[in-house]
């Protein structure tokens, strides 16, 4: 049983990958946004800040779930 909460608890944090990669292409492209208007860049950046705050959002669900699953199953 304990095998399976494991594999439960890894499944849960796997949720950090998509936010990983969500943050580093919103970045790349705030960059070249940056780059070809730079008048705009205070509206890039609070759009890239607010972006970056949902996808990290996504990834302290899935640690909270598996610290979940780990804890009240084990």
């Amino acid at each position: 049983m304990s095998t399976l909460i494991a594999i439960g608890a890894g499944i849960a944090v796997l949720a950090g990958i998509g936010a990983g990669i969500g943050i580093g292409i919103a970045t790349s492209k705030a960059t070249e946004a940056v780059a070809r208007q730079p008048e705009a860049e205070g509206k890039i950046m609070k759009i890239l800040l607010l972006g970056s705050a949902l996808a990290e959002a996504t990834a302290i669900y899935g640690f909270v779930i598996a610290l979940f699953i780990i804890i009240l199953l084990a």
